[in-house]
């Protein structure tokens, strides 16, 4: 069966808390008992936030009326420079497939989908962090290694 990729709204907002922590429990490795209120309530928070405005865009990926996967991209503004004159960043995250559904091109289908989604308003800084076993899906799409990056560590 195809794969549908749906924007979803505001009005999915419990869906995409559900989907969001589902996400952060596995990449962050938080054990089922572990309490997230606090950080589920950020995310709503930045849900009921950026969504309206236009500064973050989430989908999910349908197979039949089943959710299989979900994705999102931040959009912000830094400083134009010459590699980004507009100055609009689009970064991919929240790229996720529920394990029974991974390589089967729902991730690759959710990513061309938000790159989409950002060339469309005419963004060409795209980026994102990824793990290692995502690397090939991202190279493959035509992502690079940012070698000049770095991050400050938490005290």
């Amino acid at each position: 069966m195809e794969i549908q990729i749906r924007q979803a709204t505001l009005q999915d907002l419990d869906l995409l808390m559900q989907w969001r922590m589902e996400v952060l429990r596995e990449v962050f490795s938080i054990p089922p008992a572990q309490s997230v209120t606090e950080l589920e309530g950020e995310n709503r928070r930045y849900y009921q936030r950026e969504l309206p405005r236009g500064g973050h865009i989430a989908c999910f990926a349908y197979r039949g009326e089943e959710i299989v996967g979900c994705g999102g991209v931040c959009l912000y503004h830094e400083m134009p420079s010459p590699d980004n004159p507009g100055g609009t960043c689009a970064y991919l995250m929240n790229i996720y497939a529920r394990p029974r559904f991974r390589r089967q091109g729902i991730g690759d289908k959710i990513v061309r989908w938000l790159i989409g989604q950002a060339k469309e308003r005419g963004i060409t800084k795209i980026y994102l962090e990824t793990s290692e076993k995502g690397r090939p899906l991202y190279r493959e799409i035509g992502f690079t290694k940012m070698p000049d990056m770095m991050k400050l560590k938490k005290e």
